[in-house]
């Protein structure tokens, strides 16, 4: 069974600048998405992931950089994702301690 990585939030910020198609994964509410998040993040919400694979995450082996406000639904999410077969997922905690760059779009 896949599991998923956890890692700092200096290395996943290492791993933004890298153009490797990677996806930053935003797993909180969208009321919490729209006030602040990461640029380039894509918002599934973590109440909204179950069973089928999220149309926005076609790429199986694709990274997936995953966060949320605290860590906690980070980990829920990037568990279920593991557990649908995606290889490459990292969980990098809350937005609440991150320290690079927060856009509103």
């Amino acid at each position: 069974m896949n599991t998923y990585t956890q890692i700092t939030q200096d290395e996943a910020m290492h791993m933004m600048t890298k153009n490797d198609g990677h996806i930053i994964l935003d797993v909180r509410r969208p009321d919490e998405y729209a006030i602040g998040h990461i640029p380039g993040a894509i918002l599934i919400p973590n109440e909204t992931i179950g069973t089928t694979p999220p149309d926005e995450l076609k790429d199986f082996n694709q990274v997936i950089l995953v966060y949320c406000r605290s860590g906690n639904r980070s980990k829920q999410a990037a568990s279920k994702l593991a557990a649908m077969g995606y290889s490459h997922i990292y969980e990098f905690g809350g937005i609440n301690t991150w320290t690079g760059e927060i856009t509103r779009d």
